[in-house]
């Protein structure tokens, strides 16, 4: 059994961390650090857990072997350095960090410390993408060379999220989940990265409508865009290939489930399951697709199995590094308004 301190006890640490973490084997919540008084009561009434006002106090207790940092984005990098120095293994929530010299840093500490580094990306296991996967694998639409990957709202961002010195970006939330899903899904060195970011409307500067332009060694176009402008729903996926081409509407749902208190009642509503339209047999037609269901507890699952049992770690740094660099790249496009040539 690994024991788990949790830094950070906001709607990140407390709805996502804690709750997937009590439903695995091999963790166990032990400790939760946080500077609000009243969050520390919440930890302690929902886990029985030792709570501590400082990640100084929580790094001091031996009992925790894993540390996790669910803070805003600007202290991953120093927070995750400093749990690694003192020897304590490291999950990080999405975003890894703001720039790729910190990823570096954090990378460089986890193997000078021989402990384990990862990065919550907990939506590799989203419906969606399982089932995008799973469709790409079967040849059903051929080839594909153009992928169309959005999520959008009308509502501002609230909080520290807001704030560009703490948040990084509008590309560096629900963007570093696109990113990460593209490179899973391409094969492939991306080239070129063109990104444009308005910012409209909400009191924010972090922007609030992007559209990011991966250009893959292969050919491949991947579109990724995030609004908080977006009263109209776009499909979540748009895929063309040679053969056919793919939609699909709708959010996971795993998160609704989540926060009402039991994930694996997360049910899709049949609407958003993924049309194929392709030919078959030499006729054209469409085709409704079974959702491929994953769970984000499989996350945590891999993180126990690595530490109890020696397992692959899935999602690793040097994967995660990847994303940073593009993010880094997206970042110089949209200031210079032109395309950057990378080789990632």
């Amino acid at each position: 059994m690994v024991n788990v301190g949790i830094v950070g006890y906001g709607y990140a640490g407390r709805s996502f961390h804690a709750y997937l973490i009590s439903l695995v084997d091999g963790l166990k919540v032990r400790a939760v650090a946080t500077r609000d008084e009243g969050r520390r009561r919440q930890a302690e009434q929902d886990y029985g857990v030792k709570t501590y006002a400082t990640m100084d106090e929580l790094l001091a207790d031996r009992d925790v072997q894993l540390v996790v940092i669910a803070t805003p984005h600007d202290t991953h990098a120093p927070m995750a350095i400093q749990a690694m120095n003192a020897g304590k293994h490291c999950v990080v929530d999405k975003v890894m960090c703001l720039n790729v010299a910190e990823a570096d840093a954090m990378i460089a500490a986890s193997r000078k410390n021989r402990v384990l580094l990862s990065v919550f990306q907990n939506r590799r296991w989203d419906w969606d993408f399982l089932t995008v996967q799973q469709v790409l694998r079967s040849g059903l639409i051929g080839e594909p060379f153009l992928f169309e990957s959005a999520v959008g709202r009308y509502a501002p961002p609230r909080r520290w999220r807001a704030e560009r010195r703490h948040m990084g970006g509008i590309l560096h939330d629900w963007g570093a989940h696109l990113i990460d899903q593209a490179l899973q899904l391409v094969p492939s060195e991306v080239t070129t990265v063109f990104c444009d970011i308005s910012n409209r409307h909400w009191d924010t500067d972090i922007g609030t409508h992007a559209k990011l332009l991966l250009k893959f060694a292969n050919g491949v176009l991947f579109q990724i865009e995030m609004s908080y402008l977006a009263r109209a729903e776009k499909p979540r996926w748009l895929i063309l290939g040679e053969r056919g081409a793919l939609t699909k509407y709708g959010l996971d749902p795993q998160e609704p489930a989540m926060v009402a208190g039991n994930i694996y009642a997360a049910q899709e509503d049949p609407a958003h399951r993924a049309k194929i339209r392709t030919e078959l047999n030499g006729v054209v037609g469409e085709l409704t697709m079974e959702t491929v269901r994953g769970w984000w507890t499989s996350y945590y699952q891999n993180i126990a199995d690595v530490l109890n049992k020696n397992a692959e770690l899935n999602v690793q740094p040097e994967q995660v590094r990847r994303q940073i660099q593009i993010l880094d790249a997206a970042m110089q496009s949209a200031a210079r308004q032109e395309s950057v040539a990378v080789r990632i």
